[in-house]
């Protein structure tokens, strides 16, 4: 499968076209999410894209959408209640279901949470359950309209200023929004359920994410984003919530039909996940993981860069082989360890190069290996295991160079 990110369009609760976005992994599909924005938010928010990003990587499809009258989807925001969102999100799931796959994990953030609480247990394919920063109660919500609730209650709407923009709030939003009872959704939501929060949300207090977890039935997990904050704004925050949840998924999901083709592919795959300005999936067979350049280049610092990954080898493959002299001698080795450091150096600067190396002209890349070797050995045996290093496979395909064939395939 080619990538990756699509523009989507599908028909909400309320019959307008929502915007969607749709990331995807390269290689074949483990399973699909669908991610919930926070209240007022849109799907482009940084959380989503960092949830999106450590998805993908472990082969799972996010859906993230705008909710009716927000971000580019269409719509009137006044218009809409937390039921209509609800269903908004079962609409999404829907065209999931119906032009991919259902999806197995909902994840919302803040009042999207709430929804996807609300959502889960009229979703029989969906098997777990992620919150950020959600409320326990819909009609916490209303805090943000203190000072025009009575004006609202009263003129049946009113204005209210969110996140720096001006909003129409209805009197039927706030009807809707305290005739809620979440608790309930949760006590039978027969999901896995985690329930990230952060102990210094301002916007959310801590206590909210105490009554769901108490109101869920196990499996439930807890993590605190310690000094995050609501909106998980500092990019660490985001990229940490993004890896928990993925790696706690991981545990639920039920992997596709189709993930079991690409363990047997031939080679390596590198592609594009449309995140980013040089962000790409490497898949090989059923391993995967992101590459990226460093954010002072234009990446997004989101994975190893293309020369890491090649240092990377070389140490990889220099401790194996290590490791397999020293079984093979009886050697007393308690463990291996390498440190490869790149860069490019003029040729004739390069003083610890081999004579070919030094008499070659400009700048040439060296690899320096700093290697440790742990263990009661003498120092001769020490002098032969450097010696080994240099058989390293890799090592010696590096220092002769490689035949490289470029072909064009059909998309």
């Amino acid at each position: 499968m080619a990538n990756r990110a699509r523009k989507l369009e599908f028909e909400g609760a309320r019959g307008v076209k929502l915007a969607a976005r749709l990331d995807m992994p390269t290689g074949d599909v483990r399973a699909f999410a669908l991610f919930a924005h926070c209240f007022t938010c849109s799907k482009d928010i940084a959380a989503a894209r960092h949830i999106a990003e450590a998805l993908i990587a472990e082969g799972i499809g996010v859906l993230r959408f705008d909710f009716t009258g927000l971000g580019a989807s269409g719509g009137d925001f006044a218009s809409t209640d937390f039921s209509s969102n609800v269903e908004d999100l079962k609409h999404a799931a829907a065209f999931l279901s119906e032009h991919y796959q259902a999806p197995q994990l909902l994840i919302g953030h803040s009042l999207g949470g709430a929804a996807v609480l609300a959502a889960a247990g009229d979703l029989p394919d969906v098997r777990a359950v992620a919150t950020i920063g959600a409320p326990s109660d819909v009609g916490h919500v209303l805090k943000n309209f203190e000072g025009s609730l009575d004006a609202i209650q009263r003129d049946g709407e009113g204005k209210v200023m969110l996140a720096g923009r001006e909003f129409t709030i209805r009197r039927e939003f706030v009807e809707d929004a305290t005739g809620q009872v979440l608790t309930r959704k949760i006590e039978k939501l027969g999901k896995a359920l985690l329930v990230l929060h952060a102990p210094l949300d301002e916007t959310v207090g801590i206590d909210n994410a105490t009554e769901i977890f108490v109101a869920a039935k196990h499996p439930k997990s807890f993590v605190s984003l310690d000094h995050a904050d609501h909106l998980l704004s500092r990019e660490g925050d985001a990229a940490y919530a993004a890896r928990v949840i993925s790696a706690w998924a991981s545990r639920y999901l039920d992997p596709s039909p189709q993930a079991v083709a690409h363990e047997t592919a031939e080679g390596v795959e590198v592609a594009e996940t449309g995140l980013g300005k040089f962000q790409v999936a490497v898949t090989s067979g059923a391993h995967r993981l992101i590459a990226d350049e460093p954010t002072g280049v234009g990446g997004l610092d989101s994975g190893p860069s293309p020369y890491d990954l090649l240092s990377s080898a070389l140490g990889a493959c220099t401790v194996m082989t290590l490791r397999m002299y020293a079984d093979r001698k009886g050697l007393p080795v308690e463990r291996i360890s390498t440190t490869v450091v790149h860069g490019k150096v003029h040729a004739a600067d390069c003083e610890d190069c081999s004579e070919a190396h030094r008499g070659q002209s400009g700048r040439i890349d060296r690899f320096e290996r700093r290697i440790s070797v742990e263990g009661d050995l003498s120092p001769e045996t020490r002098e032969r295991l450097l010696e080994i290093a240099d058989k390293c496979p890799v090592h010696k395909t590096l220092e002769a160079g490689a035949a490289i064939v470029t072909k064009a395939v059909d998309p």
